[in-house]
């Protein structure tokens, strides 16, 4: 018996700032939003172990809603819904 992989959440964006660090990862996060119109999803996939901080802190901060986030191995994936 196989075990399902859950759903991915449907994305309009996706971003991949592994490889970046801190503050760069949240730099690009900002101006992706800042082009979306509110509704709007987007995927965030990271690597820098700050970056999980930041983009809770981040999305708090700018009314941002956290759909999904996971761990996988080194990567943080984020999806985020823009509200306002």
């Amino acid at each position: 018996m196989s075990e399902e992989k859950p759903e991915e959440p449907t994305f309009d964006v996706e971003l991949d700032t592994r490889g970046l660090f801190c503050p760069e990862p949240l730099f690009e996060v900002r101006n992706v939003s800042e082009e979306l119109e509110i509704g709007q999803c987007f995927k965030v996939m990271a690597d820098d172990p700050a970056a999980e901080e930041d983009f809770k802190r981040w999305a708090k901060r700018t009314d941002t809603e956290i759909i999904d986030f996971s761990k996988e191995e080194n990567d943080l994936i984020f999806y985020f819904r823009k509200r306002k």
